[in-house]
């Protein structure tokens, strides 16, 4: 429990929980992950028990940990990992260890929450943050961009995410290399299904296994990525490009989509990052997959400190978000953002949409990707750039691009109400006349 109070303790304070588990002991990382993402999801409901409970916050060393607990006993939507006498007992065991003279009163805390749990949770449904785990202001974006869709989407939030495969297409065409490695997977036990003709690559797998259990990962027969992700190196290659064409993946850290392009066509292509130490996981996704590709720390932006001058016939921007599409995958993110992150990244986003499309030659094309479902990150970025520059024609590609949501039937907004297979995503493709 001190692992987990500590990586919630992080996240609070502004830590990625990405950057906290790297530096968790390998031991107890995978158990200090799981239950991490519980509490995160439950942090809402957690802090608003505890201020009613205890109006005065406890000490730093001890609040983490009485969050935690108190995540952990909330009637949430999944199954509570462990028995609330088991919970009591170990939070306050931990409480002896770190601030032994606090014990007393995390414990009185927790019984009481215990024999008043069905009222204290009737009494803070009305506050939205305890209702639906998300702070107030994004609930409010989200209520304002998505009015009919709104708490679906948190509630999708909410649920654990699919473990998504893509099938590495150079073995052969993707929908045969799909059905062959979906054989594979069934003779290992791995139960799983195709997602469809949006993304022929991708196989959700019914449980999420170690990648260690996948067959050929080792030899990049497979690699794991959402199937929303697998839709940007399609939409920029829909057209086909010459065999050595010049294509540049602008924001490229991890590498999934990098790679993915790759696995596609034999492209000249530049995969630059801002972060050196992320740039080398898409370095190590290049050797897993026996691919290459010159990679580059560099800001996009700078256009004079790693441009050539030598135009690109394709263009993918990953831009940097808000990562609102991703929450189920990241439950720390809605805890880390605040309300004018949302401002500064559309400015990042801006920049980076002007100083690329002068590297793009005419007749090129241009995919401006994010993760986020925020429209400001979205739909009104790209409405803001045409109105900005000349020579854009925005195609519309069907169940591609626009904002893709984390629910089922997407383009339907009465029938939008359960998870998705997909993250929640926003593309467009650009042409350049």
């Amino acid at each position: 429990m001190l692992q987990v109070a500590d990586a919630v303790q992080a996240v609070r304070t502004g830590r990625s929980l990405t950057e906290v588990l790297a530096r968790c002991p390998a031991d107890l990382r995978p158990g200090t992950q799981s239950l991490s993402f519980y509490v995160l999801r439950q942090l809402g409901a957690a802090e608003a028990a505890r201020q009613h409970l205890a109006p005065k916050a406890p000490p730093p060393k001890v609040e983490p940990l009485l969050l935690s607990a108190l995540a952990l006993l909330w009637p949430g939507a999944e199954e509570r990992p462990y028995a609330d006498h088991t919970v009591v007992d170990q939070v306050v065991s931990a409480v002896r260890k770190r601030a032994p003279a606090s014990a007393g009163f995390v414990n009185a805390v927790l019984r009481r929450f215990l024999r008043e749990r069905e009222a204290i949770v009737l009494a803070l449904a009305a506050q939205p943050q305890a209702l639906f785990n998300h702070p107030l202001w994004w609930i409010e974006q989200l209520q304002k961009d998505w009015p009919q869709q709104w708490q679906a989407i948190l509630k999708a939030n909410n649920q654990h995410p699919p473990m998504t495969l893509r099938v590495n297409a150079r073995r052969s065409s993707p929908e045969a290399a799909t059905s062959a490695y979906l054989q594979r997977l069934t003779a290992a036990g791995i139960a799983a299904r195709p997602v469809g003709p949006l993304a022929p690559q991708a196989l959700v797998l019914d449980r999420a296994v170690p990648v260690s259990a996948l067959p050929g990962f080792a030899e990049g027969d497979v690699s794991v990525q959402d199937a929303a992700a697998q839709l940007a190196a399609p939409l920029l290659l829909q057209a086909g490009l010459p065999a050595g064409a010049r294509v540049l993946d602008a924001c490229s850290a991890p590498g999934g989509k990098t790679v993915h392009l790759l696995e596609l066509a034999d492209l000249d292509l530049l995969a630059l990052d801002s972060d050196a130490s992320r740039l080398e996981r898409v370095q190590d996704n290049l050797k897993r997959l026996g691919l290459k590709a010159e990679t580059r720390a560099a800001d996009a932006r700078d256009t004079a400190k790693w441009w050539d001058g030598r135009l690109f016939d394709a263009i993918l921007l990953d831009a940097p978000c808000s990562a609102s599409g991703i929450v189920r995958r990241h439950p720390d993110v809605r805890w880390l953002r605040r309300p004018t992150d949302i401002a500064n990244l559309a400015q990042i986003q801006a920049d980076l949409l002007d100083a690329l499309w002068l590297t793009l030659k005419p007749g090129g094309r241009l995919v401006y990707a994010t993760c986020s479902i925020f429209k400001a990150e979205g739909q009104a970025q790209i409405d803001a750039f045409l109105q900005r520059q000349n020579g854009v024609n925005a195609q519309e590609v069907e169940g591609v691009t626009g904002h893709l949501l984390p629910l089922a039937h997407n383009g339907d907004e009465a029938a939008a109400t359960e998870p998705s297979q997909l993250d929640g995503f926003y593309y467009a493709l650009l042409l350049k006349s």
